[in-house]
């Protein structure tokens, strides 16, 4: 009997290189959505990774947006390579190990799942859902925030619904808004990768991997849970057709290194103080 495993993932920069709300900011000409972003984080007035939603169903320029809007920005976000050979080799199981495969994202549900249309079942993503006024057409409220804690609760509600132990989750996430669900994740042995190489979420995964093909996620999965070797990996690749060109194995170590007289100097101030 084959065990049953679930592969969650991130959509923004995780299975994409592009991010939603950028993206919708460029295409219609709205300015500023960096700044607004960074100003909301000084606030902590929103959860990190929920600043789109909080921008769309409160600030002037953004709430002129619609849901057609919003789905017509899912087909111009760049997406990584084989998200679908992905989906159908995990859904073909893996030595004995079957995975569902999600998406919980904090983008608007109807830019994911236009980008995804064809690749990822609706059903199977969890993003940021608004219930829009039928006479106005505008956002009026927001019904679903999968940001910060609430990717948390996402995220788990998700594994108990399907009867996934903690040690059968995988997590995929690039950023500073999966911090509190990979720490949660960790915490219930499961398995996190970041992908991408920030600091804030490189120190918390317990890997990393960096790739444009959405397959590459499926390298920590082979070595941490299914013990292959390097040899072993690059064997199922090529019985799949496929060929790992190139695969750098490189540990990084983050380092901040002062001169010994500006070190001696803070300890000299440190023992005063």
């Amino acid at each position: 009997m084959r065990k049953r495993h679930l592969l969650v993932s991130d959509f923004d920069q995780t299975l994409s290189f592009d991010d939603t709300g950028h993206k919708l900011s460029e295409t219609l000409g709205i300015d500023g959505f960096a700044e607004k972003v960074a100003g909301l984080s000084r606030l902590n007035l929103v959860q990190e990774g929920a600043e789109l939603a909080y921008l769309l169903g409160h600030d002037p320029a953004f709430r002129r947006v619609r849901r057609a809007q919003l789905s017509a920005i899912g087909p111009q976000i760049r997406l990584k390579r084989n998200i679908a050979r992905l989906v159908q080799l995990l859904a073909s199981g893996i030595d004995g190990m079957h995975f569902d495969f999600y998406v919980v994202s904090a983008a608007p549900e109807e830019v994911v799942h236009a980008a995804l249309r064809g690749l990822v079942p609706p059903e199977h993503v969890l993003a940021t859902r608004f219930r829009f006024d039928d006479a106005t057409g505008e956002i009026a409220s927001v019904e679903r925030v999968a940001a910060g804690y609430g990717k948390v609760m996402a995220v788990d509600a998700l594994r108990l619904s399907l009867g996934i132990p903690g040690e059968r989750l995988v997590y995929v996430g690039d950023g500073s808004s999966d911090l509190h669900v990979m720490l949660h994740v960790n915490r219930i042995d499961g398995l996190t990768i970041a992908a991408s190489e920030s600091r804030s979420i490189t120190q918390i995964a317990r890997r990393t991997v960096i790739s444009d093909d959405a397959l590459s996620v499926l390298i920590p999965i082979l070595e941490e849970l299914c013990g292959y070797t390097p040899v072993q990996v690059r064997g199922l690749f090529e019985r799949h057709g496929l060929q790992i060109q190139e695969w750098d194995r490189v540990r990084t170590d983050w380092l901040t290194i002062s001169d010994r007289d500006d070190a001696a100097e803070l300890q000299g101030i440190g023992a005063g103080g």
